[in-house]
């Protein structure tokens, strides 16, 4: 069991730490280790910037997808593999859904954690059965998880639906989790 694409949710900033662009490095290196291709936003700042760079100086493919607003407004990378422009923010994510079988979300704003629950919300829905991976560098998502996990004691979200997002603070712990979440689902 393997991924062909896996689209990565980021910041267009790189954030206060240092650990959150050695994580895009990382995860750039073990997407094109395993052959994998990229499929992100498109911008060449911030994480988004460092993860694609990664990917293309490995010598793997990296497909952008993005709006001519934000190409414009987040410094669209020119040098990608392949590069969509869209016309509308729900365009952008139906087909950055469409080239992908797995979605992994590092630290990012508003735009990542949008992508974020409404990608988990199309799993939750059936929509789709990828795996939805958070890579919590240095315990960001900490106070997310616990959020979930108050949503569901509350009993907002089934214990079962919990499960849907798998979490590791390294892509050597997350991208395992990942593998075995597809396994349970094919």
């Amino acid at each position: 069991m393997s991924f062909r694409r896996l689209c990565v949710y980021c910041g267009s900033k790189k954030g206060t730490r240092p650990s959150y662009a050695h994580a895009a490095e990382e995860l750039g290196k073990v997407l094109v280790d395993r052959g994998w291709s990229l499929v992100y936003g498109g911008g060449s700042i911030g994480l988004m910037g460092v993860l694609a760079n990664t990917v293309l100086d490995k010598g793997g493919e990296v497909i952008g997808v993005i709006t001519q607003e934000l190409f414009d407004h987040e410094v669209g990378h020119s040098q990608l593999t392949k590069l969509h422009i869209v016309d509308s923010m729900h365009e952008r994510k139906k087909l950055m859904f469409d080239l992908v079988d797995g979605f992994v979300v590092m630290p990012g704003g508003y735009g990542t954690l949008d992508e974020f629950f409404e990608i988990v919300t199309w799993q939750q829905l059936g929509i789709h059965a990828h795996p939805v991976g958070l890579l919590n560098v240095d315990r960001y998502f900490d106070p997310l998880l616990k959020f979930l996990d108050h949503a569901r004691d509350e009993e907002f979200i089934s214990a079962e639906n919990r499960q849907l997002v798998v979490d590791a603070d390294t892509p050597a712990g997350l991208i395992p989790r990942m593998l075995e979440a597809k396994k349970r689902k094919t």
